[in-house]
């Protein structure tokens, strides 16, 4: 495991970090930092654990939007998917004779 110093608001933390995953914890930094100074710079909340409280609550619901969009698209799928066996199979049965019944 490596160590990866980051800053975030300003502030220096040194985190543990598994072998290749460096860019995609740098990454994780850079939307913390920009969710922490947003909230900072809104004006209302002073306090760094309050300010990293309510980053957090933001990028949870902005993370469940996302999740809640990805199902939605993945069920939209699967439902295209199975019009298309359903007809496949439809069009199988008919050209048997050409008749339904």
């Amino acid at each position: 495991m490596n160590q990866l110093e980051v800053q975030i608001m300003g502030q220096s933390y040194l985190l543990g970090c598994p072998e290749g995953g460096e860019q995609r914890l740098r990454a994780a930094v850079q939307r913390v930092d920009e969710a922490m100074c947003r909230t900072r710079d809104a004006g209302k909340v002073r306090a760094r654990d309050r300010i990293a409280v309510l980053a957090a609550l933001n990028l949870a619901f902005d993370l469940s939007d996302q999740v809640a969009e990805a199902a939605a698209l993945a069920l939209i799928e699967w439902e295209q998917e199975s019009l298309r066996v359903l007809l496949s199979r439809l069009d199988d049965a008919l050209s048997d004779d050409g008749q339904l019944l």
